[in-house]
């Protein structure tokens, strides 16, 4: 995923693509830290651990372009639903709601859930397998459902 990042930084250089170069950079940084955090724990940053920085990115943009239209700034949500396009086009494909009933389902009779205390189990076998494809805010909430919550 890095050199990902790199080739396309390049080529929007390139292509004088202004708001990818910025967002692309952003996601270097944030990377960067995130390798300096986990270095100072004696540990490397994993392709699982990009995809969560990237959804939540994307999810902190997401908030933000909410505040911007409530607040009357249209131009600010909208510079935020582009960076949250190209932050998005770096995640794997999310999955719809039948397939994350599918996979919780799955992951239920995988782990022996049987109750809410179980939910735990249930959610770290789903990110174990989906992460960067669903929203785990909201499967949370289904888990719970389905474990009678």
């Amino acid at each position: 995923m890095r050199a990902r990042f790199t080739n396309d930084l390049k080529e929007a250089m390139k292509a004088g693509q202004k708001r990818r170069v910025d967002t692309i950079r952003l996601i270097n940084a944030a990377l960067k830290d995130r390798d300096i955090e986990a270095r100072g724990q004696g540990k490397t940053v994993s392709d699982e651990d990009i995809l969560a920085l990237l959804q939540k990115m994307v999810k902190s943009r997401q908030e933000s372009a909410d505040i911007y239209d409530r607040g009357g700034r249209p131009e600010l949500a909208a510079s935020e639903r582009e960076e949250i396009a190209i932050i998005s086009s770096y995640l794997p494909k999310q999955m719809d709601e039948v397939a994350v009933a599918d996979a919780i389902k799955a992951a239920i009779a995988e782990t022996g859930a049987a109750s809410v205390k179980d939910m735990g189990k249930v959610i770290g076998a789903l990110k174990a397998k989906y992460t960067g494809q669903m929203d785990f805010a909201k499967a949370s909430a289904a888990v719970k459902a389905a474990l009678g919550g």
